[in-house]
């Protein structure tokens, strides 16, 4: 493995202040996979913040990305308002049944308590721990799941579908009260220190319309990153499938970053929006990370640098989603040592070397 000549923290402390770095942050979105580097399973993480942490702290050792996030699943809010999750011995929980079957049993409906309802304590804990142990060298951050998509896990997607176009009002008592609920626990994260990331798949384009988005979603984040502003942090904010159509709007929402999934062009985006907003993705996390070899890694890697190194605002590698659990550790030590090789600042040059030339194991 290469070595970096900085920590996470230096690095992203000098990158934001345009300073000199040794290479571009990367990040490659461990999630449960983290459970693999301590020989754990997936299912061994439910209401156990120590092993949360233990698994996120030692990935991150690991491979030496620049950012641990404490992250399992999108349900943990929606399953602390009564949401139903399957939780398999070995695999990422899925949901089983929302919250509520009908709009009308919407007044039951409470925002958690995050520091007792459902598995939000655990995190928290999660958060504590990561923070002590590699805190001072990395950014630890915590994941809320958007308004709309917590909405869409409280009375299901197909029902919320029906709702913005039958009964819009409705479906906005829904958001509301989703976000009051990304609001307590937006609150319980920054207290632990921890940064905050955002994200919304339902949101996408792929699922809802633009003029959907701009209704349903767009204010929702907007409020609720206007909070984590006003505590004096960032958020990063991922929507998954296609989103080219509703970029201004992500930019809008006062996002400082926008992580984008690997079905879109990172020349598009930079050219669109790449001034007003950073921007970071987009290596195929099941294509090119799971299935792919190492020197698919670096020629997909190669490939994002070369079309966004220069997005005015920044640039942070990674992967355009979470990536799947089986993910090889030789093709996510793969995607660091490319970045490495590359170094900064990055030249057309030096990234014509890295393309040519292999890792050597690296």
């Amino acid at each position: 493995m290469l070595l970096d000549q900085m920590t996470s923290l230096e690095r992203m402390t000098a990158y934001n202040k345009g300073e000199k770095v040794d290479r571009l942050p990367c990040i490659p979105s461990v999630g449960n996979g983290a459970a693999r580097v301590i020989g754990a399973k997936i299912s061994q993480f439910r209401n156990n913040g120590a092993l949360i942490a233990q698994a996120q702290v030692e990935s991150y050792k690991l491979f030496r990305y620049d950012v641990v996030r404490i992250f399992t699943d999108l349900y943990v809010q929606a399953e602390a308002m009564g949401a139903k999750v399957v939780y398999p011995d070995d695999e990422t929980a899925h949901l089983a049944c929302p919250a509520i079957g009908d709009i009308s049993e919407v007044g039951r409906l409470q925002p958690p308590n995050p520091y007792k309802d459902g598995q939000l304590p655990a995190f928290l804990q999660a958060m504590h721990i990561a923070l002590d142990k590699v805190g001072k060298e990395v950014g630890v951050i915590g994941s809320v799941t958007c308004p709309f998509t917590t909405a869409s896990f409280l009375i299901g997607t197909e029902q919320l579908t029906k709702l913005m176009l039958r009964n819009p009002q409705a479906a906005h008592k829904l958001c509301e009260l989703s976000l009051e609920a990304n609001l307590v626990w937006a609150e319980a994260i920054l207290d632990t220190g921890c940064g905050v990331t955002l994200s919304d798949p339902v949101a996408s384009s792929t699922i809802i319309s633009p003029r959907q988005f701009r209704e349903f979603a767009f204010p929702y984040i907007k409020r609720l990153i206007s909070y984590i502003n006003s505590r004096g942090k960032s958020a990063t904010l991922h929507i998954c499938g296609k989103t080219h159509k509703i970029w201004q709007n992500m930019v809008d929402t006062g996002a400082a970053c926008l992580s984008l999934d690997n079905v879109i062009d990172m020349a598009a985006a930079k050219e669109q929006v790449g001034a007003q907003v950073r921007l970071t993705g987009n290596v195929d996390p099941s294509a090119i990370m799971l299935q792919g070899s190492v020197d698919d890694v670096k020629s997909a890697v190669v490939d994002c640098v070369e079309k966004t190194y220069d997005a005015p605002k920044g640039y942070i590698v990674s992967s355009g989603c979470s990536l799947p659990t089986e993910v090889p550790f030789a093709n996510i030590h793969a995607m660091m040592n490319t970045v490495r090789k590359i170094g900064f600042p990055v030249t057309k040059g030096k990234l014509a070397e890295v393309k040519q030339n292999p890792l050597n194991g690296c």
